[in-house]
Parts: structure tokens; sequence; C-alpha cells
């Protein structure tokens, strides 16, 4: 629960943070002027792993290359907020904020009203706003699809939860096809060009012409068809670069550079190990700090020195020695603890909040609350879902009274979250846990799903999952007419196959 006073503050600071993080990425893939006049190093930004060459002179529409930022904020001992890590690639989590709010608001409906808890409703509505706000130049009415990698994913409930929401297609790469410099999607009535790409599928699956050649997740030409600014990829392609952790320690510097302010929330303490003397001195403390990968996500790699066995230590040394551009070191920051309800009662536990930030190009939009994700095991610090974390609602109360609009509780409901109607119903026969492992990262999930979707013909039989279901996602709608192929497989086609 957030003080709207308090909330004020952090809206702010999730604001300062995307505009220029905004600025770099533009900067970074462009003239690179923060690398010119020395703010940060050159090898630091083409040594990161998501620093996709490939992307550069790939100009959005509206200048917008992060549609939606998630930013992982804690309290400190002091109960300051502190940025812990950015994400600017495809943040996670939306669905669960969603949810936690349905079942809340049916719940506890006298609260929500007598507490003025401000509504998270509006999130679909604003990342299609934002979505139409980045189409081609001169489209007015764009054609916007979810890309997912498919029912196998761990992500694909909110996958299609934000597709239903917004009113749009949830799609695979099968689905698409590239001709002409052009995004089509296969429909009952014959292709129909495609505008907007959400896309959460990483950025080396997308195009295989371009990145891993045996992809079978994205569609081979995106990257030209965006290159040629006949398509915008949402989330922009390298934007990971962002995400790096040895980028994140400059943000304060950057956000100088770029904004001529100071950052409003602060980044953790953190240690650069390329840099000998840090290196050295982290060395000897290894038993006191947290160290992270600079390219890991979800907290895998991560080491607590204080719960590391002497031989888990050792073996990091080796690794440090090895790698210490891969690699930083930050103290262990004591969490806020939240009451959560447990096996055993009600107890406390670690918890970081990450809110949601959406940029239609004319201004940052900042989800109230966010989600919270909460440490179950006891004495835990990995907040993690991927490492057996839960999630809570996330209420930020104050002044302004709360309006209902129907005068229900399936009103406050709905005004809160979402229509029920609109949730959708995933099959468990065709979507379940044991498909989707906790301790799989998203790219493997993504090779997992490769490997179960196999590849035919296009004249061959209709492909099949596991579940028995037809592989291919047929989708109905007039073709957009203009420019559009003779057939759903033209001869110009390149086939994902």
């Amino acid at each position: 629960m957030i003080e709207l006073a308090e909330w004020v503050t952090v809206e702010a600071g999730i604001k300062q943070r995307v505009r220029a993080l905004e600025a770099f990425l533009s900067d970074i893939y462009g003239a690179q002027n923060a690398v010119k006049d020395g703010v940060i190093p050159a090898a630091l930004v083409s040594s990161s792993s998501h620093f996709h060459r490939e992307a550069a002179g790939i100009h959005p529409a509206n200048g917008v290359r992060i549609q939606v930022s998630g930013i992982d904020l804690i309290r400190d001992e002091q109960g300051a907020w502190r940025v812990l890590e950015d994400n600017e690639r495809a943040p996670s989590g939306l669905s669960y904020v969603i949810s936690n709010r349905r079942v809340m608001a049916q719940t506890l409906p006298e609260l929500f009203v007598s507490m003025r808890v401000r509504p998270v409703g509006d999130y679909p509505h604003k990342l299609l706003q934002a979505l139409r706000a980045s189409a081609p130049e001169g489209v007015d009415d764009p054609t916007i699809v979810v890309l997912t990698p498919g029912v196998y994913n761990s992500a694909y409930f909110e996958h299609t939860l934000l597709a239903r929401l917004m009113g749009v297609e949830l799609v695979e790469g099968r689905d698409l096809f590239c001709s002409s410099g052009r995004v089509w999607m296969r429909t009952t009535s014959g292709p129909t060009r495609v505008d907007v790409i959400y896309r959460r599928v990483d950025d080396e699956f997308l195009d295989p012409l371009q990145f891993r050649a045996d992809s079978m997740l994205g569609s081979p030409g995106l990257l030209l068809a965006a290159r040629l600014g006949n398509v915008t990829i949402a989330n922009a392609i390298g934007n990971g670069v962002a995400d790096d952790k040895l980028v994140y320690t400059y943000l304060p510097d950057l956000i100088r550079y770029y904004l001529g302010e100071e950052a409003i929330i602060p980044n953790v303490d953190t240690r650069r190990l390329e840099d000998p003397a840090s290196l050295e001195e982290v060395l000897d403390r290894l038993d006191e700090l947290v160290i992270k990968p600079v390219d890991g996500s979800g907290g895998k790699g991560l080491v607590v020195g204080p719960a590391a066995s002497p031989a888990e230590l050792e073996k990091l040394r080796s690794t440090l020695l090895a790698d210490p551009r891969g690699w930083i070191a930050q103290p262990v920051v004591q969490l806020s603890t939240i009451p959560t309800l447990v096996e055993d009662g009600m107890r406390p536990r670690h918890a970081d909040l990450r809110p949601f930030a959406v940029n239609d190009g004319k201004d940052v939009w900042v989800l109230p609350g966010g989600l919270t994700r909460v440490a179950l095991p006891e004495g835990e610090f990995v907040v993690n879902s991927s490492q057996g974390g839960g999630s809570k609602d996330t209420w930020v109360v104050g002044e302004n009274p709360l309006q209902v609009l129907r005068h229900s509780i399936q009103g406050l409901v709905a005004d809160q979250a979402t229509a029920m109607d609109a949730v959708p119903i995933i099959n468990s026969e065709v979507h379940h846990i044991d498909q989707a492992p906790r301790d799989r990262t998203l790219g493997q999930a993504q090779q997992e799903q490769q490997q179960q979707s196999g590849c035919a013909s296009q004249s061959g039989p209709l492909r099949t999952n596991r579940a028995g279901m037809p592989a291919p996602i047929v989708r109905t709608g007039p073709s957009s007419g203009s420019g559009s192929p003779a057939s759903g497989c033209p001869e110009t086609e390149v086939s994902p196959c």
C-alpha cells in the first residue's frame, strides 16, 4: 500500500528514467554523442550481449523505442526507494496485476471505495494508444498484433490477456510473412497488412535472416520491414542494451547528460568489476556481497555471498577473474518486508515493486501501483516468479475520491481491473504449468517451444501440437487491399520452414 503523496515522487522518478533511457537508446543506435563526449565507454556498449548493430538506422515513426517499461524498485534499510534494475525489452507481470486486482476488488469492494484505491484498468487502453501512436507514417488506422512464442511459453496467458483486452490479434511467427518489404498476416479472407507488432519474443528469435537461423518463433524479413519504415516493432529491437547492468551503473550520469537533472530515484550502490581496483576489493569481500551477471534476468546466476558455500565462492572467484566485464557487485540490501500469508500463518517476507510505464511519444504514463513481487521462502531475497516468488496487489491510496462508474460490485471490478468476459480461458490440455517450468529462462522456454512445434511444408498436412490441437492459428478478417499479394502464400514469400 502506497500513499498518493509518496506515489507522486515514485511516478516522477519512473518517468524521468524512461525519458533518459529513451534518449540513450536513440543516441546509441544513432549519433552516439554520449560515447563521443565520454559519458559512457564505447567498449562497454559494444560488448553488451544485447547491443545489436542490426538495429542501427531503424528510426521509429514517433521516435519511441520503449513503448512499455518495467522498472524494478526496492526500499532500502532507511525506507528510501532505489532502482534495482531496468526492463526495456518485454517486461512481464501485467497479467498478475490485473488478476490480483480483480480478485481483491471482488473480495473487498468496500475497502476500494473507502480507501480511494487508484484503478489499474486503464493499462490496456494506454498500451493500445501507445501502439497506435507508433504506427508507420501515413497509417491512420493501423493493424496491430501481439506476437507470442506460443502456447508453451510460461507467459502465454499474459499474451492472450493483453491481446483480448486491446481487441487485437494474437499471432505466432508462422502466422506472419514478409513480402515486398512489408509484413502480412494470414487470414481466412487473405493476407492482411500488419503495421505494429507488440512482440513478446526475444530479439534473437525475431528474424532468422538476421539473428538465429534456427528460430521458428519469428518471421524472416521482419527487420528489413522495420528498417524500411513499413512496420513498427514494439519494444524496439536492441533495447536490451539499456537493461545491461553495467549500463545501469551509468544511468545517473546519463540522466544528467540527456535531461540536465539529478536522478529522482537513485540506484543501488554498484561496483563495476572491469575496474581492477574494484575487482580486487570485491574478491576480498565475496562473502559479504551480492554478485550478478550483467545480462541476467529472473534471478538467474545471482550469488548471495553470505548464503554461499566456500566451494561456491571459490568457483565464483574463478568466474570473475575470467570475465570481470560480465558481472557487477552490490551490497546485500536488506529489502523491506511486508506481511505475507504462508503455510504457518502471517509472516514478514522480502518484496520489491515493478511499476509499469507506457510511452506514447507525448507522455509517459505510469500504472498506479504496479506488481509487488514477494520472496516466499523465509529469509530469501530473490523475488522473481521464476525462482518461486509470489505477487501481491499493490494499492495507491490517497486524496482523490474514487468514482465507480457502475453501481455494483461488477462495476467496481470492471473499473478497477477489466471486464470479466475479457479474461481468456486457457485450456489446460493445451497450456499446462508442467509445460512451462519455472526454472527455465525465457530463451530456454522458446527453444523448447521450437523443439515441440516441428515444421512441415506448406503443402503438407495441418500440423498439430502434442495435445493434438491444430498448430496454425487461422485468422479471420478482411484483407488490407492496398498492395496486397494475390494469395496468402505468394511466390515471393519467404517461408519460415
